[in-house]
């Protein structure tokens, strides 16, 4: 039988000792953490080791000896290391030697409480980095359909235990903290743990920092859930403006990173360090938006021109409607229907151009003090343009909601007629459609009605067509914008940085190089980590958003289009779609 021994590439050249580590039955191996060299007291290893275990709750014991021959003399070693199995008693027992003036290894594992004489196993020796195994995370492929999970698993499984070992045993890395006597130890921090003053004095302040912005956070929302905020139509507002709830979702992200409470898991910590860049990004992106605004006046700029934007599009608007109610691209209208949905149109855009003009004096001002709310993040400037975009084209919004309403009536009304004369009708109380006999007077009124309907029908799909284009390019606009707002709030930069600069901290997996095969000799293997690919740290990682836009499909979508069904981009995922 091959067995398998884990040993960290910082031991191969420690004096000779014990090995100190844990078994793991199941999968046939051993996972070495440390080598204890002599001089030792054994019952100061024991008791080191006792104490390491309730600290890490991992089952560390004495799994066998080391040798070091290049370094220690032969003479009274051997006796010494065999008599060693004695005062720690482990099966197997593996004997771990490095030969004197080779690179070649004797690596065999002894079961002494055999029946008959002791046997002996090879033992394949797998060297590994201990910090880069203990300072990554593993993720483990899913199982494949088709597959039971522990078949997913179980070549995965003792790669899984060796990575759960190391991590879990950073006690026996700080065993210095321990009263368990002058025990040498050799393993990754044997040589000492680096240190930055810059870092422990920012620990230090760290704790009455996010205690004080812990308490200036809750008394915020303390206020927002004060009962004035919650009068209508104050919540409906609030439900409808992307800034408010941007604003709400930056307060859940500065809860969450000032929070005193400690991360339970790897993965939380990950959360709390990807929401903590975030943050700090969108607020240094907002600042320099804002540095750009207050510079050389481009406030007073966009303001001039934002007024004659205006005005040229309510230009283009009028000469539109001046369009269609003539004979757009040679198309024969109903000349009564189409004049009076012309100049209702221009009635409202008269409306708007005089609200416009009577505005402009204030425009600068209010676009000096809405460039402040930068400050708090480039996502909250991005909504706030997002919801100045809707208020520009509010005008737009109701030409569309007017004719997409006109036009579903007269599309439901063409339905039910159709199915008057098809002798059916809608039963309301079971939602479907049943037979029906109908006398001469409904068929002839049905008759009038509907010819009155598909003949007015061309002139209203044509305003329904055009102010529908209208609508579509401003939610376009509005949806870039939301697109990139989203993507500011759930792309993980902290794990993508990660991944960058450190690749082997997020662990797809591992691979193996043969470093030592020769014949009679045990196979030496070199375990490297394989970081995980860019696409699954944004998938694993990715930040929940904030974004309350529904994702229609593009069949739904083309179905209310048609049906003139009118279509809410602000509205929330928990209402109930059509």
């Amino acid at each position: 039988m091959v067995l398998k021994a884990f040993f960290p590439t910082c031991c191969a050249s420690a004096d000779s000792g014990l090995l100190v580590g844990r078994w793991v039955p199941e999968q046939g191996s051993a996972v070495v953490l440390a080598v204890v060299h002599f001089p030792f007291i054994p019952a100061q290893v024991k008791e080191l080791l006792a104490q390491v275990q309730r600290a890490s709750r991992v089952a560390v014991a004495v799994l066998g000896t080391w040798s070091h021959r290049r370094l220690e003399p032969e003479e009274g070693l051997g006796r010494l290391l065999e008599g060693l199995g004695a005062i720690f008693p482990h099966e197997p027992w593996l004997q771990l030697c490095r030969e004197k003036g080779s690179r070649c290894w004797s690596c065999k594992a002894v079961h002494r409480q055999a029946p008959g004489a002791p046997s002996e196993d090879q033992v394949m020796v797998v060297f590994y980095d201990q910090r880069k195994v203990l300072l990554s995370q593993l993720h483990l492929p899913a199982a494949q359909p088709g597959h039971e999970a522990g078949d997913a698993l179980g070549s995965a499984g003792g790669l899984a235990a060796v990575f759960d070992t190391v991590a879990r045993s950073q006690a026996l890395f700080r065993s210095d903290r321990f009263d368990g006597g002058p025990v040498r130890l050799s393993h990754w921090q044997s040589e000492g743990v680096e240190a930055s003053l810059l870092v422990e004095l920012a620990k230090q302040a760290a704790g009455p920092i996010c205690l004080l912005l812990t308490c200036l956070l809750s008394l915020v929302s303390a206020v927002s859930a004060c009962r004035v905020f919650k009068l209508w139509p104050l919540p409906f507002v609030q439900s409808k403006l992307s800034t408010c709830e941007q604003v709400g979702h930056r307060l859940e992200h500065l809860t969450l990173v000032f929070s005193t409470q400690k991360a339970g898991s790897p993965a939380q910590l990950m959360r709390k360090a990807n929401v903590l860049v975030s943050v700090l990004l969108d607020v240094a992106l907002g600042l320099a938006l804002l540095s750009w605004l207050y510079r050389k006046d481009r406030t007073g700029q966009l303001a001039d021109t934002l007024v004659p934007v205006a005005d040229r599009v309510a230009e283009e608007l009028q000469r539109l409607l001046q369009w269609l109610m003539g004979a757009p691209a040679g198309l024969k209208m109903n000349r009564a229907l189409d004049q009076v949905l012309g100049r209702f149109f221009l009635y409202h855009i008269h409306l708007w151009i005089s609200y416009i003009h009577l505005t402009s004096p204030f425009v600068e001002r209010v676009l000096w003090h809405v460039g402040l709310s930068a400050c708090l993040g480039l996502t909250v400037a991005l909504s706030l343009l997002s919801d100045i975009i809707a208020l520009l084209t509010f005008h737009i919004y109701c030409f569309y909601v007017y004719g997409a309403r006109l036009y579903h009536l007269k599309i439901h009304g063409l339905s039910s007629l159709w199915r008057l004369f098809r002798g059916k009708k809608w039963n309301v109380l079971r939602q479907r459609v049943d037979s029906c006999s109908y006398d001469l007077d409904q068929l002839f009124i049905g008759t009038l009605l509907f010819t009155i309907l598909v003949f007015l029908l061309p002139t209203t799909a044509l305003y329904y067509l055009v102010f529908t284009l209208l609508r579509l390019l401003v939610v376009a606009v509005q949806g870039l914008i939301r697109l990139l707002v989203g993507l500011l709030n759930s792309l993980p930069l902290y794990s993508v940085g990660l991944r960058l600069c450190r690749p082997y901290r997020l662990a797809a997996g591992v691979k193996f190089r043969v470093l030592e095969q020769e014949a009679g000799k045990p196979l030496c293997l070199l375990m490297q980590i394989n970081p995980l690919s860019y696409s699954r740290v944004v998938d694993t990682y990715r930040l929940p958003s904030c974004g309350c836009h529904p994702k229609h499909s593009w069949g739904s979508l083309c179905r209310k289009l048609f049906f003139g069904e009118l279509i809410y981009p602000w509205r929330q995922k928990r209402d109930k779609q059509d």
